[in-house]
């Protein structure tokens, strides 16, 4: 009777809470395992095929299915070899066309994005009808509102923006005769004027994740800095700027993988694969492809991790 006490009177083991940062690294792998799951099991395999026909000479089996040949690295020699080919000549010019293009207007979609976040969000008057004009194209799908452009101009929605450059002509014309800005700035801002509407029609979501960035800043840090006289500039850098950090990093990021699957590469790799029946070539494309997304994120990652003040949570 009395081990029978004792052991009803032992106190039981109780198992430690689990602090803050653990329950958020759990929160967040419970998070990521649909897509960890999507990803192992519909991108893993033709991530892996892709790699294995890029190494054979792929043509279809006369009995059907497919006829593998290895060849090596000849396919990524015929990407390459201009000498051999002028479609390997087209390639390597769009190529850096594209890598340029790319990493010239991530920047500026992600500055104009913070930028109508900023406005957005801003406390006036009639801010309910403006956040609506502006973020009706986003709900709405830009092609509707690019088809409702064209219809009621009557024309090509890009004639509107390329109207617009040859009016700006006269406007970079006359800061080339004074020397106002170097010839590269003024081409520069040539390319970006003509441009515009496209930075426009892929900031939407940027200034979605921007706004709800900013609406997620405390409100009495803003009130402390105002009671400690700082400017606007001056809580820009020191409070807003630093809060988004993550945000920005991580809209970085889905820019520039946007901005590369909108690219031509795309359109290169599905005439190498299927147009030209040259499977083989055009999987070597694609990983050449992967791999250049993959280097450029890994840049901009070392790049923006030294300039945005990040909060992993530690």
């Amino acid at each position: 009777m009395k081990q029978e006490a004792n052991v009803e009177n032992k106190p039981k083991k109780t198992r430690k809470p689990l602090t803050f940062a653990t329950t958020q690294k759990i929160n967040g792998y419970v998070f990521l395992a649909p897509w960890i799951i999507g990803f192992l099991l519909f991108f893993m395999i033709p991530i892996i095929n892709t790699v294995i026909y890029s190494f054979n000479k792929v043509e279809v089996g006369d009995t059907g299915g497919m006829a593998m040949e290895f060849v090596g690295t000849n396919n990524y020699f015929d990407l390459f070899n201009t000498e051999v080919s002028t479609q390997s000549q087209q390639f390597i010019r769009v190529f850096t066309d594209e890598n340029s293009n790319v990493l010239l207007n991530t920047p500026l979609i992600v500055i104009f994005s913070l930028f109508c976040a900023l406005l957005v969000n801003a406390k006036y008057k009639g801010r309910g009808v403006v956040r609506v004009i502006f973020f009706l194209p986003i709900v709405l799908g830009l092609t509707i509102v690019t088809d409702l452009i064209t219809v009621s101009t009557g024309g090509d929605v890009t004639a509107v923006a390329t109207t617009a450059t040859e009016e700006s002509g006269f406007l970079m014309s006359l800061f080339t005769r004074v020397g106002f800005l170097p010839e590269s700035v003024i081409s520069f801002i040539v390319g970006v004027i003509s441009d515009i509407f496209g930075i426009v029609s892929k900031a939407g979501v940027q200034t979605l994740m921007y706004l709800a960035a900013l609406q997620s800043i405390n409100p009495s840090l803003y009130e402390v800095a105002k009671i400690e006289g700082c400017t606007t500039y001056e809580t820009f850098w020191k409070i807003t700027f630093p809060m988004v950090g993550n945000t920005t990093l991580f809209i970085f990021v889905y820019t520039l993988v946007d901005l590369f699957l909108a690219s031509k590469m795309s359109q290169e790799i599905y005439a190498f694969a299927f147009q030209s029946n040259k499977i083989g070539v055009g999987s070597a494309l694609s990983v050449c492809f992967l791999l250049n997304v993959l280097i450029a994120l890994v840049i901009l990652v070392l790049i923006l991790t030294k300039v945005v003040k990040l909060d992993y949570g530690k």
